[in-house]
């Protein structure tokens, strides 16, 4: 059963940027949320320099808390060493830096080098020695049982093999682990779904456009969000792949959805 964190339900600003594609209308076509992975890798080249900006700007600061979030249900402890799939800019694998401290170890995995760029450089800035590296997250270059946690922050929906992934978290996480998934998700309740139609459809790619500069990566957003498998179905996709105990709380009014399991 799903749980709610009602916290932050007042916080209805919210994103987390997609991938790129030209467009006229904001209104959802399939192609248009096609996770073709040259399309999103140029995508999000185009955008890599002003990725954490616009997160910041339109979730009005709340993807910090979400990560930290996720971090907690990752169960990590002081020395650990965890996973970021789909890393992007790095933020996620910051965060469970900070929680598995200089004794542990965090790798984070991307497959837009442009990406990457950034976040090593944020890394040297700040003093945090996480292994970032170009990566395949449906086929991790790690062996089995190598990881004590694997996470996957606004990054799956833009694959398309999404039981996939999590099957690779799955395979690269110890016996006893955690793979934590923190995804947008299409929202159930009132009046935070009539809200998403508009901040979605029509704001979110006009700030894109005004302050990514990047129409078509900020149109993308909604198209792969309505692709994705809603928060049951994605529990069940992890579960398919091997999870166990799959459990899930809805963030920010059910915009965002984190779900969590055990290897």
């Amino acid at each position: 059963m799903a749980k709610r964190l009602t916290f932050c339900e007042s916080k209805m600003s919210f994103l987390i940027v997609g991938r790129d594609n030209p467009i006229a209308d904001t209104k959802l076509n399939s192609s248009l949320a096609d996770p073709e992975p040259g399309r999103v890798r140029a995508m999000f080249g185009g955008i890599a320099r002003r990725y954490d900006l616009m997160n910041t700007i339109m979730t009005a600061g709340m993807h910090h808390r979400w990560r930290r979030l996720g971090v907690r249900m990752a169960d990590l402890h002081e020395g650990g060493t965890v996973l970021d799939v789909c890393c992007g800019t790095g933020d996620f694998a910051f965060a469970l830096f900070d929680e598995v401290g200089p004794l542990g170890s965090v790798t984070g995995i991307d497959f837009s080098r442009r990406m990457l760029e950034v976040a090593h450089e944020k890394a040297k800035k700040h003093g945090r020695p996480v292994d970032f590296r170009w990566g395949n997250a449906t086929r991790i270059e790690f062996g089995d049982n190598h990881f004590d946690a694997a996470t996957v922050g606004f990054g799956v929906r833009n694959i398309e093999d999404v039981g996939g992934v999590f099957s690779e978290m799955a395979r690269v996480v110890k016996p006893g682990g955690r793979v934590v998934c923190l995804e947008i998700t299409q929202p159930s309740r009132e009046p935070f779904k009539r809200f998403y139609g508009v901040w979605f459809d029509r704001l979110v790619p006009a700030v894109g456009r005004l302050v990514g500069r990047h129409n078509s990566a900020y149109t993308y957003l909604p198209s792969s969000v309505r692709r994705f498998p809603p928060a049951p179905r994605l529990k069940a996709i992890m579960e398919e792949a091997g999870l166990k105990n799959v459990e899930y709380r809805l963030l920010a009014g059910s915009i965002i959805a984190l779900h969590w399991g055990s290897v």
